[in-house]
């Protein structure tokens, strides 16, 4: 039996052209990547990232519009299932108050489970910001759109 893995994420550009990333230390293992996470069961994509942001942003958002889906094989890190993600522009409907950090895992807190967030300029951004494949294609394909733009 094969196992899908369906996780959906929210690409939030700031009016100075930063986008926000998710440093997140769980049981030991260190990753960056967009804010958002796994689909459960009965949700549908635009009500699961609505979810995930007022859980891990404590933010309302706007879903502006799809940006990316996997279309390629991607094994999850953490288990035997197959990851499908979903990636959408937001914006957020109120201003965020979180405690942005200016480093990467630059943490306030303790325990098995932990996250920090922070800006990265879009003129600055590259694949290292971030460590999953399907994070990673999504940062090129942002790099692409953004060199277009200048």
């Amino acid at each position: 039996m094969y196992k899908f893995n369906v996780r959906v994420y929210g690409l939030l550009i700031n009016d100075n052209r930063e986008i926000l990333i998710s440093d997140e230390e769980e049981y030991g293992i260190r990753f960056s990547k967009f804010p958002g996470g796994g689909l459960e069961y009965g949700e549908g994509l635009i009500e699961a990232l609505k979810r995930e942001f007022m859980e891990e942003c404590l933010a309302e958002i706007e879903v502006l519009e799809h940006f990316y889906t996997t279309d390629f094989f991607v094994k999850s890190a953490f288990n035997e299932s197959q990851v499908i993600s979903i990636y959408y522009l937001v914006k957020p409907l109120t201003d965020l108050s979180l405690p942005f950090k200016h480093q990467p895992f630059d943490f306030d807190m303790e325990g098995d489970i932990k996250q920090a967030f922070r800006w990265r300029k879009l003129d600055k951004l590259t694949t290292d910001d971030v460590t999953f494949p399907t994070d990673k294609r999504v940062t090129e394909l942002l790099i692409q759109q953004w060199n277009k733009k200048i």
